[in-house]
């Protein structure tokens, strides 16, 4: 096992491709039109974290291989911020504390979102994406719909074979308006 990480070529092709449906769900306008996420960069961030949480949380089932997987879809996740960062003109010697940041940022999410998960509770999530996604507002109806579309989205994981996540062949499907 050792020396087949050693030595062996990365499979980077099916993580790319799961970070890509990843990132397409997350740019997906009826987040931003119809569930009121800001369009800030912040908020599209915010979009890629929770598609992202939801696709590791769905790796769990899928024993070492899904956890390999996992870890390399996290590790593209933030060398795509880290490029990102660069091509959005921020300084090499700043980008290091960004990158770091945005990595708080996501693990702090993965825990406020994932016991939400666990007990598929809508109320849970409403309150952790109310928090998160739409900190400020008094009651947003956006956190209510947001969480509907995120346990949606998690059915939909549940209910695609492991396989077809680990070759890449996964979309998420659209949210509804």
């Amino acid at each position: 096992m050792l020396l087949r990480r050693l030595f062996a070529r990365p499979r980077i092709e099916p993580v790319r491709a799961v970070y890509e449906a990843i990132v397409a769900a997350a740019r997906h306008s009826c987040l931003y039109a119809a569930y009121g996420v800001p369009d800030t960069i912040d908020g599209r961030y915010d979009m890629i974290v929770l598609h992202a949480i939801l696709v590791l949380d769905r790796l769990k089932s899928a024993g070492g291989e899904g956890n390999e997987f996992a870890q390399r879809l996290t590790d593209y996740l933030f060398s795509d911020m880290d490029r990102s960062l660069r091509e959005m003109g921020v300084g090499d010697l700043s980008v290091g504390k960004k990158v770091r940041r945005m990595a708080e940022v996501f693990y702090g999410r993965a825990q406020a979102y994932t016991p939400g998960f666990a007990a598929g509770s809508r109320d849970f999530l409403v309150a952790a994406l109310a928090r998160n996604v739409f900190p400020g507002e008094v009651n947003p109806l956006g956190a209510e719909r947001l969480a509907d579309y995120v346990l949606s989205a998690r059915e939909q994981l549940r209910q695609t074979a492991s396989e077809r996540i680990l070759e890449g062949r996964f979309a998420f499907e659209e949210p509804r308006a």
